[in-house]
């Protein structure tokens, strides 16, 4: 057995993303392609915009003053949703690596899969609920920001 043989089939053993992303279709060749209508994309793109107006809801209705707000329903489910689909922009990642396009929009989805967890962290950490405010800003940011890298056009590789 080749030593690629062996070492796709070890990260097929090890990731569930690296299969889940080989079974996807290639992609065309020729111009730069949008992904955003694919439905990996577009779901990443509508559960990012879901999280996004959950956590706007907080900000606007100050639920991050609330003593209990970590303990919640509420916050606890959206870290779940959140795991979730951190998990799904690193599969984008992994499918648009494999096709060897859009080299930014797939650095960007690694980054923000790895961004998210922290971002969440970085909410449950805050000491006052001024700093909750401000780490639910910036992943409000972050969230913002999964759905327009993802929708904007593709761009010529330069």
């Amino acid at each position: 057995m080749s030593c690629g043989v062996a070492l796709a089939l070890s990260l097929l053993l090890t990731d569930p993303n690296v299969a889940l992303a080989a079974e996807q279709p290639p992609a065309p060749a020729g111009a730069p392609v949008s992904v955003a209508s694919e439905p990996l994309f577009a779901d990443i793109v509508t559960r990012s915009g879901d999280l996004r107006g959950v956590v706007q809801g907080w900000l606007d209705a100050g639920m991050a003053d609330q003593p209990n707000f970590l303990t919640g329903e509420a916050f606890t489910g959206f870290k779940v949703r959140a795991a979730q689909l951190a998990a799904l922009d690193m599969q984008g990642h992994l499918i648009l690596k494999e096709r060897g396009t859009d080299g930014d929009l797939k650095c960007i989805l690694r980054g923000i899969s790895e961004d998210m967890p922290k971002k969440v962290e970085a909410v449950e950490a805050a000491a006052s609920p001024a700093e909750r405010r401000v780490a639910l800003d910036e992943l409000h940011y972050l969230l913002n920001d999964n759905v327009e890298v993802i929708t904007a056009p593709p761009q010529p590789e330069v």
